[in-house]
C-alpha cells in the first residue's frame, strides 16, 4: 500500500510540473504575442517568431526600414527579474543565430541589425531595452 501511495504521490508531482511548464510556456507565447503587437504599431513588420536555426531560437524578428531587429523577450514577475534571466551565453547564441539569419536575407551580413529585449511583467507592461546587447 505504502508503494503505491509513493508511486501516486511521484506521479501527482509530474503532473504538477508538467502543468507548471505548460503555464509557463503559454504565459511567455502571450508575451511574445504582447511585444509583436508592439513593434507592429510602432511600425515594424514582424519577419518572423520563434525563428530557429542550427545556434537556437529568437523570440521575434522584426524589420522597421532598413534595420533587422532580434528580439528577445523575457516574462517574470517584474522586470527586474525578467532582466535577470538573459546572460551574455544567451545573448552570444542569439547574436549568432541572427547572423545566421541575415545571412539568408538579400544584403547578407551587410544587413542593419538591432538587438533589443522586450522585458515583461505579471502585469503585462512591456520595457523594451533597444540595442540591449551593444555594452554587454
Amino acid at each position: 500500500m505504502t508503494v503505491h501511495v509513493r508511486e501516486f504521490h511521484g506521479t501527482g508531482a509530474v503532473v504538477a510540473r508538467a502543468r507548471r511548464g505548460a503555464m509557463a510556456c503559454l504565459s511567455g507565447a502571450m508575451a511574445e504575442e504582447q511585444v509583436a503587437a508592439r513593434y507592429q504599431a510602432a511600425g515594424a513588420a514582424i519577419l518572423a517568431r520563434r525563428w530557429r536555426g542550427a545556434a537556437g531560437e529568437i523570440d521575434l524578428i522584426a524589420r522597421h526600414g532598413d534595420c533587422v531587429i532580434f528580439v528577445e523577450v523575457k516574462k517574470s514577475r517584474s522586470h527586474e527579474l525578467a532582466a535577470l534571466r538573459l546572460d551574455r551565453r544567451q545573448m552570444d547564441r542569439i547574436c549568432t543565430a541572427a547572423l545566421e539569419y541575415c545571412g539568408t536575407l538579400t544584403r547578407g551580413l551587410l544587413t542593419e541589425m538591432r538587438f533589443d529585449v522586450a522585458l515583461v511583467d505579471d502585469m503585462g507592461r512591456i520595457d523594451v531595452i533597444e540595442n540591449a546587447f551593444g555594452e554587454a
